[in-house]
């Protein structure tokens, strides 16, 4: 149960490129907030440009945790981010400020709303390390089959190509002859917070235009040398960090694998597989207010999340109003 006077934590969900960081922003101006991110790759320092991290104007001076504090080849689990964001989220509240969750990495959100322990295996090194090169040298479906053979039913509700939870699923599955903690069944919300998740979502065509147009703009803000810093730097290329989407692709132009022109279109067409693939995950978080966008835009864009933020407010305060009330 959650305590008398804990606040409703807003979340903020929904693909790439559609808004999440302007809503959260917002929303943490006018309800003394300060942001809390949920994104696997913002987490990573000298990785800006790829991972559209806010800049400092698109900030607007509102403070932003867990973004830009983990080097691109240190060990970071979603259990690292479950346990600094619940510090996190334990600390502004302490100091009567609000905690907005901002992000897009679904496993991440889930390692908040509910309870979920990712502590009851300790990491085989040896595995860790074998498992990875055959990643490296043979690719995410031959791990795959390798879960198939260890445990088909869990093996079935992992993507092929979703290589770091097939890596922890073989690892959980080997170490245990009661195989994976099956985190889709009986899902526990956590106790002591209230959260309340909201969604934003656009018409395919217009959310495929914003993501084009987005990666667009981060060719024009350097991304190529950002890629080329990171190998400069000595950053191996084959670190997880480096398999996200518009740094595996330029990694692989570098080494003459294509051309630039089909550099870029794969970045979008892997960015565009990316947002199919969260909005997937979020629609079946239960309890979930969307909000649809109708604009393209930017200057449309912002009135309509301005909108929202006063929408998602008055909600909030309607919450703690009804809790007051029992």
């Amino acid at each position: 149960m959650s305590q008398p006077n804990q606040p409703t934590i807003p979340v903020i969900v929904g693909p790439t490129a559609v808004g999440k960081t302007y809503l959260g922003i917002q929303l943490a101006k006018h309800a003394n907030g300060e942001i809390i991110s949920a994104d696997s790759m913002q987490i990573y320092q000298h990785m800006n440009i790829g991972t559209a991290k806010p800049d400092s104007n698109e900030m607007q001076e509102i403070p932003h945790h867990l973004m830009d504090f983990v080097l691109p080849d240190q060990r970071f689990t979603v259990a690292d981010f479950q346990e600094l964001a619940l510090q996190k989220i334990d600390e502004l509240i302490k100091k009567n400020v609000l905690p907005i969750i901002v992000g897009g990495t679904g496993l991440y959100v889930h390692s908040l709303l509910y309870d979920m322990d990712f502590t009851e295996k300790e990491i085989d090194e040896a595995l860790r390390s074998h498992l990875e090169k055959t990643y490296r040298e043979e690719g995410s479906h031959a791990l795959h089959q390798q879960l198939v053979a260890l445990n088909p039913a869990i093996a079935s509700r992992i993507h092929p190509n979703n290589w770091k939870r097939i890596i922890r699923a073989i690892e959980v599955c080997s170490a245990s002859t009661a195989g994976m903690k099956d985190f889709s069944k009986d899902l526990k919300h956590r106790e002591g917070y209230r959260f309340k998740v909201f969604g934003l979502y656009q018409d395919r065509s217009i959310l495929y235009r914003s993501i084009n147009e987005r990666v667009d703009l981060m060719l024009e803000n350097g991304l190529e040398e950002e890629v080329r810093h990171l190998l400069d730097s000595g950053f191996d290329p084959s670190i997880p960090a480096l398999k996200g989407v518009g740094y595996k692709e330029f990694i692989r132009y570098f080494n003459h694998h294509y051309g630039y022109e089909e550099c870029v279109e794969l970045i979008k067409r892997n960015t565009r597989r990316f947002a199919k693939r969260q909005l997937t995950w979020f629609r079946k978080l239960p309890d979930v207010t969307w909000f649809y966008l109708e604009g393209l835009q930017p200057e449309k864009r912002k009135k309509e999340l301005q909108t929202i933020s006063n929408t998602i407010l008055t909600e909030l305060k309607g919450m703690v109003d009804d809790e007051k009330q029992r």
